[in-house]
């Protein structure tokens, strides 16, 4: 058997140094074997490698969806999914990443929607009727690197508690790989996201509060500060920013407020 060929071991990103002894393993990027130091989440392994990213890199901590990454281990027949910020690579992984992921995305305008007879199931079965089809074989479950219980929540879709699924997805971070994996080609996520819509604006009560404050941004109650504040210089907005009245961690709802209100 031939010898592997050396690779020059790069650093980028936040240039992450491997401790004295780090164990370096092969890892494969783009057709290529790289070497890194085991303990390097994928993301981390590829910026080591030498490569940037100038995209999909939004939280590095399983909030933002957007590295969603298929791999392999060298001999090892099963496809799996996961998140680069999140997965840890192993010896011989073998990754490609999904920058985006064609998921059924409908046209829709929640004002439009007829809920003339509170029917929104019947909106739910137009927009999105491969919810439907699910299968149960739980894939979607198992894929989800939130671990969210998503056939479940396709089930409450079914069934037509729609408060329920969106309760249950609400963790959900879009990253898609439900969908990639499911056999009967739901698109779990964007229906979700429907389906939260959907509860928020015709099922949750209304908050006062939040119409109040919608109303004086209308009406033009904050351009004053908004021009006062562009106008300020970098330091005298840090300035301000560091010494700012702060809620108290412990406050209970709507029950703190500043000592200066003329910004409220």
């Amino acid at each position: 058997m031939a010898d592997k060929k050396k690779i020059t071991q790069l650093a980028a990103g936040d240039r992450t140094i491997p401790p004295d002894g780090a164990k370096m393993i092969p890892f494969y990027l783009m057709g290529s074997e790289y070497l890194v130091p085991e303990t390097l989440t994928i993301m981390k392994a590829v910026e080591y490698a030498g490569y940037q990213y100038i995209r999909g890199c939004g939280c590095r901590g399983g909030i933002c969806g957007a590295c969603a990454t298929f791999y392999r281990f060298t001999g090892d027949y099963r496809l799996k999914a996961g998140l680069a910020c999140q997965t840890v690579v192993g010896p011989g992984m073998i990754i490609t990443q999904l920058p985006f992921f064609p998921a059924n995305r409908p046209d829709y305008n929640l004002d439009n929607l007829d809920n003339t007879r509170g029917d929104l199931h019947a909106e739910l079965r137009r927009l999105y009727p491969e919810v439907f089809k699910c299968i149960g074989c739980g894939t979607c479950t198992r894929t989800c690197p939130m671990d969210i219980d998503v056939m479940d929540y396709i089930a409450l879709m079914k069934r037509g508690d729609l408060k329920g699924a969106a309760y249950k997805s609400f963790d959900c971070v879009m990253c898609g790989l439900c969908a990639s994996r499911c056999p009967a080609q739901i698109s779990q996520f964007t229906a979700a996201m429907f389906v939260r819509r959907l509860v928020g604006k015709y099922m949750l009560p209304k908050a006062g509060h939040l119409e109040k404050r919608i109303e004086e941004v209308k009406s033009g109650k904050y351009e004053k500060m908004l021009k006062k504040l562009s106008k300020m210089k970098p330091e005298e907005l840090r300035k301000l920013y560091i010494e700012r009245e702060r809620e108290p961690d412990l406050a209970e709802p709507g029950v703190w407020m500043p000592e200066d209100k003329e910004c409220l």
